[in-house]
């Protein structure tokens, strides 16, 4: 049987072209008021997945 795509993971993860998973920063959510611009300021953009939730999340998403 097929195994099928966790959405969850698929609407948090991406893959890049080169084949890395890359997710959003934390922190942007809510409490904006409390956190400075700086901190927003590094907060934008997309960060590689930590080397430890690699192996799960490919399989989550379906890749080898």
């Amino acid at each position: 049987m097929k195994q099928k795509t966790h959405r969850g993971a698929a609407k948090r993860i991406r893959r890049t072209g080169s084949g890395k998973l890359v997710r959003a920063r934390a922190g942007r959510g809510h409490l904006k008021l409390a956190k400075s611009r700086k901190r927003f300021r590094q907060l934008k953009g997309y960060t590689e997945l930590a080397p430890g939730d690699r192996k799960v999340a490919k399989r989550m998403l379906g890749g080898k």
